[in-house]
């Protein structure tokens, strides 16, 4: 699957001169795990439909009655239709030097926490609303004082969200700008016991699958497909044995897309069939 490049593949000039930039976002089909490179940070405001996405240690599922703001970098997209026949959302992007010329002028030098994390949940309400409709008024393109209306916008939204939510988005919004990167292994771990294949947990490591394997097996001194199969399968056989679960309750989550391979591979490993654990 290719990657998309975000927001460029929606820009029709070269650059954001900006550093600001609104899209309307439209599909009329399900896309599961799209690979993005998101190049700037990003509010998804969700407006029709489900949004799932995979970062490199966690994920976050969120309706048409929330929104996220996004921490730029290498994510996995699930965008899914609703009871409706399409799926929508207003995409608003923002550059780190337009994020910290706001946090200069309106908040505190503070730390970002420690456990920080790429996403921020939105919940939708009618100011939220009302904002998204006043962007939507907006002929941001063709109006000659476009820059300055959506830097107010801009302004607006943040000093909003930051009177609503206080410190927590005020911290995350530090945590935006810190340079820091995921080790490799923190995302290894983290996706240990997801169903992730290998080429996408390589995507969230920001490498090549070739690298990836490689860089693995340098790290853990065994080949990436048998180490993550060994572990998850390792933890299907402790949920079966718990006794709350059955087979078929377990063998997506082992990384297998049927229970026949799942059984094949758990008979192979311990040498007895899942649906023989009591």
């Amino acid at each position: 699957m290719p990657i998309e490049n975000i927001p460029e593949v929606y820009i029709k000039e070269k650059e954001v001169n900006s550093g600001l930039l609104v899209y309307d976002f439209k599909m009329t089909s399900d896309v599961v795990k799209s690979k993005v490179n998101l190049s700037m940070n990003m509010f998804s405001f969700l407006q029709v439909g489900k949004k799932q996405v995979h970062f490199s240690d966690t994920s976050i599922a969120v309706n048409s009655q929330q929104s996220l703001l996004l921490k730029k970098g290498n994510w996995l997209w699930t965008e899914l239709l609703d009871t409706e026949t399409i799926y929508y959302c207003k995409l608003f992007f923002f550059s780190e030097e337009q994020l910290l010329k706001f946090l200069k002028k309106h908040t505190k030098n503070v730390q970002p926490a420690a456990n920080d994390v790429a996403y921020f949940v939105i919940e939708n309400d009618d100011y939220i609303v009302s904002f998204l409709n006043s962007l939507s008024i907006l002929n941001l393109e063709n109006s000659s004082y476009s820059a300055n209306l959506l830097e107010i916008k801009f302004e607006e939204i943040m000093l909003y969200l930051l009177a609503k939510y206080k410190a927590a988005f005020e911290y995350y919004l530090h945590s935006l700008i810190s340079k820091e990167v995921s080790p490799f292994k923190n995302v290894i771990e983290s996706n240990v016991y997801s169903n992730l294949k290998l080429e996408e947990i390589a995507f969230l490591c920001n490498m090549s699958l070739s690298t990836f394997k490689r860089h693995f097996t340098i790290e853990y001194k065994e080949a990436p497909g048998k180490w993550l199969q060994d572990k998850r399968l390792q933890r299907a056989k402790d949920l079966l044995l718990e006794g709350l679960l059955k087979p078929s309750d377990v063998y997506l989550d082992a990384g297998y897309n049927n229970l026949s391979n799942f059984s094949i591979a758990f008979k192979n490993k311990f040498g007895i069939s899942p649906t023989d654990i009591s």
